[in-house]
């Protein structure tokens, strides 16, 4: 017991030396960021080639924007790209300026996202605790910085994080937009709002954001003139963290469209509303300077790709990739009504099982407590709506895809961060807050006891999962023997024992009601997990299913001949356009391929031939004599041949195929 005294009272006298010199906070602040940062999003991020089917879309959409110097329009593979707007393009490209056309450059910006969420997270927690210790008179270093630390860990290190932030899509930029854009509105209204040191006092009127400011006092003529009219000039301009908000909000639609601004529009009023104070804050907020700011700075774009595409890219993006996801299916991306339960429960896990006592304890039904709360004291409020909103959005959405809660990752951390700060209280304080005849509404202890031991029902059924996971996977055509190979490989038994590992270390700090603990054995364990069986995972399947694609199209465009059509028959592989830096035609079946091949020897005038990447079954399927072609190479499940054309002049190929 005096050891454990000992122990917590050194931490304590660290974090309070550690409050006395701001440089060496600031210090080890940038190096934990740095830390979860590099192992959750740095760490091998270039080093597995591009993952299909989606990533090698915006990699090579962003090449060839690089190349070609058209900054405007997105193009993939000789045909318009209106999927996502231009962001994402415009930030690999200048990434491929800097570095290269690697893989590094086409996940940078992603990880740059992450990063930007985790950091900007880490301020906000930290700066919440610090007002609100002020507001007590109370100095707790300790709980400010551990709350942050974990805070920060917990955003950076879970599954949907960790894929998303490592894969070169828009998800991740939209997610660090929005995200950042939320963070930066909390920071403006818990600061009272106000415009900052530019402008006038958070008390001067304006409706809609039109304040008009105080007169100055001091001087006279021109003096108090000038003074004047600066002070009516700067009373337009938004407090500085209101300003980055707009901002953010402008780059999340042109990171993903009217999303960017629908989602934080609609969470920051239904908040407002919430705590009656909707119009108080849009004139802090200097609403109509906003919308000007978010429309001037996203506007351009649009403007210009719809006065160079027309309707096309109108119907195309704003129809189809936006109206019709959110009221029909596209793409067969159709699931049950419960189908972000259970993403939040995978995608967040393992620590997706204390959410529901993270948002019972904030009593947000109790309207007028809220009401009364300082500004800074409602962040967990705010994550709770920032959290409630996008989810309850994308479950009304017919069209559901598991990146799509991606944005509401941050608030289920800090939501969980929250929850776990009051351990980090003085033991007196925590005593009466865990003690059974505690004020809440709710048995605190009682419902923190059943959270752990579903924590460690659910940590086992990982474990199980693991163990079981040759029998669990789908078959992928790519990798016919995946199962065996991956069972071979030991990793679902190492994943297993990590996870069964943790199971028994939480339910042994349950029995001696070391609560404070078991957030970090969950942590720990995802750390472990991720460096022992995730990474050796992502180098397997890299070289099982993605390397002799990536081989054959780097011979692809070795061996290409002038006037050389490269077809890719079986799946459409977008990579395979990324990696042999050449317009491919995709066509699916062995008819399309024999039909394709008799009209290109038919054409005068004729060319030399046709390189074609196969997978081998259907190649099989062709039934080409050897005299037809002539094999390159095999990798893997696919042959890359080349076909000539030189006898057949005059006369259609003689080729059959088993249609069965």
């Amino acid at each position: 017991m005096r050891l454990k005294l000992s122990v917590k009272s050194a931490v304590e006298q660290w974090f309070n030396n550690l409050e006395k010199r701001p440089a060496l906070a600031v210090t080890v602040s940038v190096l934990w960021l740095s830390l979860i940062g590099w192992v959750a999003f740095g760490w091998n991020l270039g080093s597995i080639g591009l993952i299909d089917e989606t990533e090698p879309l915006f990699a090579e959409a962003s090449r060839q924007m690089f190349v070609t110097g058209d900054w405007v329009t997105p193009f993939f593979n000789g045909e318009t790209r209106f999927d996502k707007p231009v962001l994402i393009y415009w930030c690999q490209a200048i990434a491929y300026a800097i570095i290269g056309v690697n893989e590094w450059a086409v996940r940078l910006p992603s990880a740059i996202a992450a990063m930007g969420v985790i950091s900007l997270a880490f301020y906000t927690i930290q700066w919440c605790l610090a007002k609100q210790d002020q507001l007590e008179k109370v100095s707790r270093p300790a709980r400010r910085y551990l709350t942050a630390f974990m805070a920060a860990a917990i955003i950076a290190l879970n599954p949907e994080m960790i894929i998303w932030g490592r894969t070169g899509v828009s998800d991740m930029l939209l997610t660090g937009c929005m995200a950042s854009a939320l963070l930066c509105f909390f920071l403006g209204y818990a600061g009272k709002g106000g415009t900052g040191e530019l402008g006038a006092p958070s008390g001067d009127k304006g409706q809609w954001g039109l304040g008009t400011g105080k007169l100055g006092t001091g001087g006279l003529g021109i003096r108090k003139e000038f003074s004047q009219s600066r002070s009516e000039i700067t009373s337009l301009i938004p407090n500085k963290w209101y300003l980055a908000c707009y901002v953010l909000i402008a780059a999340a639609i042109l990171a993903k469209g009217p999303v960017g601004i629908v989602l934080p529009g609609l969470i920051i009023v239904a908040f407002l509303l919430y705590l009656g104070k909707l119009r108080e804050v849009l004139r802090e907020m200097r609403l109509l300077v906003g919308i000007l700011i978010i429309f001037g700075l996203s506007a351009p774009w649009y403007a210009l790709v719809t006065w160079r595409n027309g309707w096309g890219y109108i119907n195309s993006f704003f129809g189809y990739h936006n109206l019709e996801r959110f009221t029909g299916v596209v793409n067969h991306h159709s699931a049950p009504w419960y189908f972000y339960f259970l993403v939040v429960l995978l995608g967040f896990a393992p620590y997706s099982v204390y959410l529901p006592i993270a948002i019972v304890r904030l009593k947000f039904w109790q309207r007028s407590h809220w009401r009364l709360q300082e500004r800074s004291e409602q962040l967990g409020l705010f994550a709770w709506f920032w959290f409630a909103g996008i989810f309850g959005f994308f479950s009304i959405a017919v069209t559901k895809l598991p990146s799509y809660v991606l944005p509401l990752m941050p608030a289920a951390a800090i939501l969980v961060a929250l929850l776990w700060s009051e351990f980090f209280l003085d033991p007196k304080t925590k005593q009466i807050l865990l003690s059974p005849s505690s004020t809440p509404p709710f048995p605190y202890s009682s419902f923190l006891r059943v959270s752990g031991w579903v924590n460690v029902a659910f940590l086992s059924f990982l474990a199980v999962g693991m163990f079981n996971l040759s029998q669990l996977l789908g078959r992928d055509p790519a990798i016919p023997n995946f199962r065996i190979l991956i069972q071979k490989s030991g990793l679902p038994v190492t994943g297993g024992v990590i996870w069964l590992v943790c199971a028994v270390l939480v339910a042994v700090l349950l029995l001696n009601r070391r609560w404070n603990y078991i957030i970090n054995i969950n942590l720990l364990g995802f750390v472990a997990f991720l460096i022992v069986v995730l990474t050796p995972a992502m180098f397997f399947i890299d070289r099982e299913r993605q390397l002799p694609l990536r081989e054959l199209s780097v011979m692809a465009l070795q061996a290409k001949q002038p006037d050389e059509e490269l077809v890719m028959m079986g799946f459409k592989k977008p990579s395979v356009a990324f990696y042999s830096q050449t317009q491919v035609n995709y066509l699916r079946f062995p008819q399309e391929v024999v039909q394709h091949i008799q009209n290109e020897a038919a054409k005068t005038p004729q060319p030399p031939s046709l390189l074609l990447l196969a997978e081998q079954k259907k190649f099989l399927k062709m039934d080409l004599q050897p005299d037809d072609y002539k094999n390159l190479a095999t990798k893997g499940a696919y042959n890359l041949i080349r076909v000539p054309f030189k006898k057949r002049k005059s006369e259609k190929m003689d080729i059959s195929f088993d249609v069965h």
